[in-house]
């Protein structure tokens, strides 16, 4: 078989394909970088790995640039990765060159799920592979992913919870941080996980003969319940437990529908306290530290 032969054909006709179909132009990248990609692998068994050099010399000097020998050797791996996973029309060539570099099946799913669901760029996928998205879940979180069980809204909200800090400010007091939140509220709401959405930043509400204020009061769309926000800019401490389960209760009882869930609850604070989280016996209350970047 020429090998050559039958990969420089794969690529001219891609290249036509896109230029008279544009509709199914990806369609067509994934299936010729598939096939490209079997046809080096068997090429590479007959000649040995400097085959992938030579014929990038030889695709480069017909076809012009594009054509790389990293470039065949992703399109070598994109054929092996195919092997072992279900290839998805709605990601793009430029999706997979990322996600094939990622070796963890759990995080890959994780990340091919994210892009479907948030219809991702490839740039805001790597954005969200260097923010350590997937590592940043807990244990029964990954656990949950991986035997494919049904997840909860506590899920994915990551720990620690990366607060982007574009402007510099000294965090000081829980003002402060709520500030630096609401100068990009997207981005924290993206740290918390999906279906979030804002209803208030210090939401007022009447205890008795006083007024209180919810630092952030959340909705999450997704799993149809509301989601109290108290930042402390300290340890968590045991008096920051009894504080957001009664803001907890007051939305549970003054805001809450029948049609809806329990209300969520989540301490961010600069320092977790494992040992008072033990004792906490609400499991809808959750502590997560905060990092600035």
């Amino acid at each position: 078989m020429n090998y050559y032969k039958e990969i420089k054909n794969e690529l001219i006709n891609n290249e036509i394909t896109k230029r008279v179909k544009n509709y199914s132009k990806n369609k067509s990248d994934l299936t010729t970088y598939y096939n490209v990609g079997k046809l080096l692998s068997e090429a590479g068994k007959h000649y040995g790995e400097g085959i992938i050099k030579e014929y990038s010399r030889k695709l480069t000097s017909e076809l012009g640039r594009g054509y790389t020998a990293t470039n065949l050797k992703l399109m070598r791996q994109f054929f092996i990765f195919s092997k072992s996973h279900t290839l998805c029309d709605q990601l793009t060539w430029s999706h997979y060159r990322t996600l094939i570099t990622l070796k963890d099946d759990s995080k890959l799913n994780f990340f091919i799920k994210l892009i479907i669901e948030q219809n991702l760029s490839v740039r805001q996928l790597r954005e969200r592979i260097k923010n350590k998205e997937y590592d940043r879940l807990d244990d029964i979180t990954k656990e949950k992913l991986i035997d494919k069980k049904e997840t909860t809204v506590i899920d994915f909200i990551k720990n620690p919870i990366v607060i982007k800090n574009s402007n510099n400010r000294e965090i000081i007091s829980e003002k402060a941080l709520q500030k630096v939140i609401l100068e990009d509220l997207p981005s924290f709401l993206k740290e918390l996980g999906n279906g979030f959405t804002f209803v208030e930043n210090e939401y007022k509400i009447k205890i008795g003969n006083s007024y209180n204020y919810i630092d952030l009061l959340l909705y999450n769309i997704r799993f149809n319940c509301y989601v109290v926000v108290e930042l402390k800019v300290t340890e968590l401490k045991k008096e920051h437990v009894g504080q957001i389960e009664v803001y907890m209760n007051y939305i549970d009882k003054n805001l809450r529908t029948i049609t809806q869930d329990k209300t969520i609850g989540i301490i961010i604070c600069k320092k977790a306290n494992k040992f008072i989280m033990e004792y906490c016996s609400d499991k809808r209350i959750l502590s997560k530290e905060y990092i600035l970047i």
